[in-house]
């Protein structure tokens, strides 16, 4: 089962196991992950469950499609070249160790 690394702002992690096709956000608030609010329940509406996704990681994940790209534009924390929404990082065995950044804030 493929696992993810949450790095928090104050720097302690959580690692969580994800199912195989679940999305970042659905394994953090499965897990009830501070940090990740997820307000449109992952639909790509909101952008609260923007994460800095660990540079060693950012060229295993596909492209930013146009809508998350446009949320980006709006988080509540700074929007930095490795910004995603976790609602759009779709967990497969290849990507079993990612790490992501939560930013200070959300909302």
């Amino acid at each position: 089962m493929p696992a993810i690394t949450f790095i928090h702002p104050d720097g302690r992690s959580d690692r969580v196991e994800t199912g195989d096709g679940e999305s970042a956000m659905q394994a953090a608030t499965r897990h009830g992950l501070d940090g990740i609010l997820a307000e449109c329940g992952g639909n790509a509406m909101c952008a609260t469950c923007h994460v800095y996704v660990d540079d060693a990681w950012l060229t295993r994940l596909p492209d930013v499609a146009d809508d998350e790209d446009a949320l980006l534009d709006g988080t509540a924390s700074e929007r930095l070249p490795n910004s995603r929404l976790s609602c759009q990082i779709q967990v497969t065995p290849a990507l079993d160790g990612l790490v992501l950044r939560l930013p200070e804030r959300q909302v």
